[in-house]
């Protein structure tokens, strides 16, 4: 599970990285949903503040 959970939270990178937030935060959850100590948790985090701090009409969680 902790193999599966990284891959998602790599994947979660990658979409961040393109700005496609909404897929970046899917495969955070993804990750934590199999290993809830998995780095995703923190990374969730951090893309949920900057959402909410920029994008506060696009953003509904």
């Amino acid at each position: 599970m902790k193999e599966k959970a990284l891959v998602y939270y790599q994947q979660g990178n990658e979409h961040r990285r393109r700005g496609d937030w909404q897929q970046a935060l899917n495969c955070y959850m993804e990750a934590i949903a199999l290993d809830p100590e998995s780095p995703a948790v923190e990374a969730k985090k951090m893309l949920d503040d900057i959402l909410n701090f920029y994008h506060k009409d696009s953003y509904n969680p």
